[in-house]
């Protein structure tokens, strides 16, 4: 490195850490950081002054007789200071009145951030309560799919009709057990061909099919009041009774609700 090139770098870093510049920095930042107006009606009072001393000096040459008692000087005072006093007073409300628009901004901004925080804090718990429901709805699942699987059983198994052997029941189980947890939903969704008389025979033909159906209307019924704790726009809800288990529950409430139809007394 040259010789120039040294004490270019040197001079530098002088004028960068010098107190001098430093304090030069904070007096220009002093000036800017005051509104106008100060400054304004600084140089107005500066001015001010500055011709009543020359008006002061003027009288004083060209008629030394004048009066210079404490009341003239009072009331030469009071009438030069008044508008310099009515000057800082408007001076002061115009301040006043930007600090106060200053603080209206600020208290604005700081409401729609503690508006846009809350909304945060809102959607996260949303989500944690969506990220929780569908933990609950797996494990809700698997126990809608053994309650309709026993249904199943017991109507269409070798305790039923009989119309699906012991064997084909247990590879059925087998495939619930391995996730596939509407299988058995959707097996009675097949049997659409039925005659109502036929369905309610299945659902509650025997106690323990009333008893299945009564269950899992129950299980679904809270599984759907969780849903809707946690989804605004009813989106999870609406497929939850899209699926097989919905569908299933549908025909269950439809068949529950005719039957209490014909249990209400006439006339």
């Amino acid at each position: 490195m040259s010789r120039r090139v040294k004490v270019n770098l040197f001079r530098d870093c002088f004028w960068q850490y010098s107190p001098v510049m430093a304090s030069e920095s904070k007096i220009i930042r002093f000036i800017v950081e005051r509104d106008w107006r100060i400054w304004l009606g600084l140089v107005i009072t500066i001015g001010w002054i500055g011709g009543g001393i020359w008006y002061l000096g003027h009288v004083s040459e060209t008629m030394p007789t004048q009066n210079y008692s404490l009341e003239a000087v009072g009331s030469f005072l009071e009438g030069v200071f008044a508008p310099l006093a009515f000057l800082w007073l408007v001076i002061g409300l115009f301040i006043q009145q930007q600090e106060l628009a200053n603080n209206t901004e600020a208290l604005r901004k700081t409401s729609e951030e503690s508006a846009m925080q809350t909304q945060a804090i809102a959607a996260t718990e949303m989500n944690a309560r969506q990220e929780t429901f569908f933990k609950i709805k797996e494990n809700v699942f698997r126990q809608l799919g053994g309650i309709a699987g026993m249904l199943y059983a017991s109507s269409m198994g070798p305790a039923g009709d009989g119309q699906m052997s012991l064997e084909e029941m247990d590879e059925n189980f087998a495939h619930v057990a391995q996730g596939d947890s509407e299988l058995f939903a959707r097996k009675f969704l097949t049997m659409a061909f039925l005659e109502e008389a036929e369905l309610k025979e299945l659902f509650d033909g025997t106690e323990i099919r009333r008893r299945h159906s009564s269950n899992f209307m129950r299980t679904f019924e809270r599984l759907c009041r969780l849903a809707q704790n946690c989804d605004v726009d009813g989106i999870i809800e609406d497929s939850l009774l899209q699926n097989a288990f919905g569908l299933l529950y549908g025909r269950m409430q439809r068949l529950e609700l005719k039957r209490g139809e014909e249990g209400r007394p006439t006339g």
